[in-house]
């Protein structure tokens, strides 16, 4: 990945983490929790392609198994949201730009319900029924939901700024050096052909200048010996 794309990823998943942990997992609404990671994930997904949104996922999958209070194993979640963010990334739209809200969205609720699945089957393996006690139908419908309503207001502004981070001017500015550089070597190459070539030129004219001062002497010696 590229250092702009591993600085804006990092900034906006360490913020989604904080902001899920410490303000919509205080809320205790019924059921499932509002997920803001997902939806990062989800919104640079779509414009990184399949391989940096597994990247960007299990890179936010792993920061969220890590921090505080998370009390399950470590992995889980960065498996879940690595999967997630390839699947993501195969739906990339053209030029990461949004032509309607109707796929997004579909592709939010596909995320939630996959996501809560997914996670539900990995804690099966290691031993975690969490999601039995609460009730899994539950759970798929509120994290839907909650996705759902949350959506408009984060992954278009997640896509925009990942937009805007791969025109980065600066990138732009280094890009352009470099063609002034290799215009600015052609240039050289070219000149000193040009000179060589003049050179040739020049060395020509003399030559020729230097016959002709040769043959018109030849003409005037000529003369006076006929004289």
């Amino acid at each position: 990945m590229r250092v702009n794309r591993i600085l804006l990823s990092s900034a906006l998943v360490v913020v989604a983490l904080v902001v899920q942990v410490s303000v919509l997992a205080r809320l205790h609404l019924p059921g499932a929790v509002p997920d803001l990671l997902l939806l990062t994930v989800l919104g640079l997904a779509m414009v990184y392609g399949h391989v940096g949104g597994a990247l960007v996922g299990f890179g936010a999958g792993l920061l969220a198994d890590l921090a505080p209070p998370a009390d399950h194993a470590a992995g889980r979640y960065a498996l879940v949201l690595c999967v997630i963010g390839y699947l993501a990334g195969l739906v990339k739209p053209d030029h990461g730009r949004l032509k309607s809200a109707t796929g997004p969205m579909a592709v939010v609720v596909a995320a939630a319900i996959a996501t809560t699945l997914l996670y539900a089957g990995v804690g099966a393996l290691v031993g975690d029924t969490a999601a039995r006690h609460v009730g899994l139908g539950s759970l798929l419908f509120t994290a839907s939901l909650y996705d759902l309503l949350l959506a408009p207001f984060v992954v278009p502004g997640i896509m925009a700024l990942a937009r805007r981070a791969e025109n980065d001017p600066l990138a732009e500015t280094s890009s352009a050096a470099g063609k002034n550089t290799d215009i600015s070597s052609g240039w050289l190459s070219s000149g000193t052909g040009l000179r060589i070539g003049s050179q040739r030129g020049g060395l020509g004219r003399v030559k020729v200048k230097a016959a002709r001062a040769r043959s018109a002497r030849a003409g005037r010696i000529k003369g006076v010996k006929r004289l």
